[in-house]
């Protein structure tokens, strides 16, 4: 009986693995959807062996933890983002840097593109890779060699936190993503706010804006590049 309604449980949550790993990038992994829907589901019982009701936290927030952790410690493993490539997106904040400080403004795609010597196809692969990493990390995306990190969507919604000197060290960083935010176009903040506010999914995001999911892919991953910009300008001032 028990493994029986272990069984119906299981069944009730698959819609919220599918929901987890729609929204974890794949096409950089050697996975295909169905392999991380199964991670997934190890990731869903492990959670509801190790939940804990006297915590009183909803299972369906506990679980989506599990679940996601689950597929995230995977894609990280056999990540198929290559040196080659992260040493492009690192030369790409490097030269984004670099002319900011020269132009003492913000500058465009055709600026970096000229700096670094590429085509807006290879800008375009860079801002694929960006949003990539951002998918599997955001945190180590926007804060690199920080310990407390603040996830976009905490800036999308207004919850209340308890006080401490911890939480306040994260008020302070969800203040600066609310600034850096600001900053970006109506475009740029409509998808992120559709995908981390949302939940939706990059194919969901193109379909609203009708352009390509490449296309999707692209103003995510340029809108977190100037968000890290614009934290890391904030931080020298």
């Amino acid at each position: 009986m028990y493994e029986v309604d272990r069984e119906q449980e299981i069944l009730k949550y698959l819609p919220l693995v599918e929901r987890v790993a729609n929204r974890i990038s794949i096409k950089n992994t050697e996975y295909e959807y169905d392999d991380l829907y199964n991670i997934g589901v190890i990731g869903l019982i492990d959670a509801m062996q190790k939940f804990d009701s006297s915590k009183k936290v909803p299972f369906e927030n506990y679980a989506t933890i599990r679940i996601r952790g689950a597929i995230i410690d995977e894609v990280r493993r056999h990540s198929k983002i290559s040196r080659y490539k992260m040493g492009n997106v690192n030369s790409f904040y490097q030269a984004k840097q670099e002319l900011e400080q020269e132009m003492k403004r913000e500058v465009t795609d055709k600026e970096i593109m000229k700096k670094m010597g590429i085509t807006s196809s290879q800008l375009g692969d860079i801002y694929d890779s960006i949003q990539y990493l951002s998918s599997v990390s955001l945190e180590s995306t926007l804060y690199s060699n920080n310990d407390e990190t603040v996830m976009v969507q905490d800036t999308l919604r207004d919850s209340k936190a308890p006080s401490g000197e911890k939480e306040l060290m994260k008020q302070e960083r969800k203040k600066e993503l609310v600034e850096a935010i600001k900053r970006l176009s109506e475009r740029e903040q409509l998808v992120l706010s559709l995908y981390y506010e949302e939940d939706a999914t990059l194919k969901e995001i193109a379909a609203i804006l009708d352009v390509s999911i490449a296309r999707v892919s692209q103003i995510h991953g340029r809108a977190i590049a100037k968000i890290r910009g614009y934290i890391e300008e904030a931080n020298q001032e």
